[in-house]
């Protein structure tokens, strides 16, 4: 049971989410609409406030997870997608300053695999692969019960991967739909929710472009459990089958066999994660 008091905190592509988490559990959120076409100063503003109203004396640290790339070790993020004005912004040195305690900055998918370990799905466990599948296909790598980032903090990008005539992100996704056949994801789910056979087979084929998705990240990394997130986890009945199918064909089926493949139940990963960038540094 950890009980120090770390504030996690969540900046997405238009809202930033906050909270203390201790012992395992997590303080009341709060969360504002970020200034997405402000300047670096005003979205710092939006983040300075969120903090604000987090913040006290016992409070020990901050981790954020942020939708780009990150400089580990110096906490400068790199142009965040849909804030254009965060170039490169020099978080963790900016924040440390204004509040004296230790920073750290991280990829948002990255955060969600920690938020799984030490909180979800992979707690316990100490090799896993957080997958999350939104309009992107992102993940976290989990290695002797610490993140590996890489380098660079790229470790995971699996979807840039190249596949067929694209990369996975562009069949792997929830973006499939719109990409390939020009459809509203949303409007494919409640169709196939409902029975219709055209989008259930639409489905279908996201989920076999999914396994194999998974098949390179089993050559990659051989983890025994991949743990899915993002909007897409939610239509899981409709194409875990065809997923499973391709799954199946990889090269050494015992490997396959030890495999696990679940769903994130937390409703606060990314927040949860943040917090735990402060355990996975000690």
């Amino acid at each position: 049971m950890r009980n120090e008091k770390i504030i996690g905190i969540d900046l997405g592509a238009t809202n930033i989410r906050g909270a203390v988490v201790s012992d395992e559990q997590i303080s009341e959120i709060v969360s504002r609409r970020i200034h997405v076409k402000g300047t670096e100063e005003e979205v710092l503003e939006d983040v300075y406030w969120l903090i604000d109203k987090l913040i006290g004396k016992d409070v020990k640290a901050i981790g954020i997870g942020v939708p780009s790339v990150v400089d580990v070790e110096k906490g400068i993020v790199y142009d965040v997608i849909h804030i254009p004005s965060w170039k490169e912004v020099h978080l963790k040195e900016i924040l440390e300053a204004r509040y004296h305690v230790p920073v750290f900055v991280n990829n948002d998918a990255n955060c969600f695999a920690l938020g799984e370990h030490y909180f979800g799905q992979g707690k316990g466990v100490a090799d896993m692969v957080g997958l999350t599948i939104g309009t992107g296909l992102g993940a976290g790598i989990i290695v002797n019960n610490h993140l590996y980032a890489g380098k660079n903090c790229g470790a995971g990008e699996f979807g840039m991967v190249d596949y067929l005539d694209q990369n996975y992100e562009y069949y792997a996704s929830g973006s499939f739909f719109q990409n390939v056949y020009g459809l509203k994801g949303e409007d494919v789910f409640n169709k196939a929710k409902a029975g219709d056979e055209a989008s259930l087979k639409l489905y279908h084929e996201l989920g076999t472009h999914l396994g194999n998705a998974v098949k390179m990240i089993m050559y990659t990394y051989d983890t025994g459990l991949i743990i899915l997130g993002g909007s897409v986890q939610m239509a899981f009945d409709l194409f875990e089958k065809p997923m499973w199918e391709r799954i199946k064909t990889f090269g050494f089926p015992k490997s396959i066999e030890q495999l696990q493949i679940k769903t994130s139940e937390l409703a606060n990963s990314g927040i949860l994660g943040a917090a735990a960038l402060y355990y996975d540094a000690e």
